[in-house]
């Protein structure tokens, strides 16, 4: 079943997470501001269009959106943004992002 409020929670958390404002999430979606608040707050539904606009651009499928993601671990969502970061990289700035991972796990143990 179709939980307006439960997809709302995961559209803010989501959109928050990826550290997206209000305004800009809706400027690229094509929405207006109100109409995206409404849409977190649960009190407004979506159309198929701006439903597939809002996965592409918080990088979920609609499952994920429509329904959440209980199967996935809870260090999922980090996972993930890291992995989002990864590849809007050059394979270069990947290899150097490894190192630095490397170090820094090796200086925190």
């Amino acid at each position: 079943m179709y939980d307006k409020k439960a997809v709302g929670e995961r559209v803010r958390t989501r959109r928050k997470a990826l550290d997206i404002s209000q305004e800009q999430f809706a400027e690229r979606i094509g929405r207006v501001p109100k109409f995206c608040a409404d849409i977190e707050r649960g009190q407004t539904g979506m159309s198929i269009e701006t439903m597939l606009s809002i996965c592409s651009l918080l990088k979920l499928s609609p499952d994920q959106l429509l329904f959440g993601s209980s199967k996935q671990p809870t260090n999922s969502n980090e996972t993930e943004l890291i992995n989002d970061a990864l590849n809007q990289c050059t394979e270069k700035q990947r290899k150097d992002a490894f190192a630095l991972l490397k170090l820094f796990l090796a200086a925190i143990r």
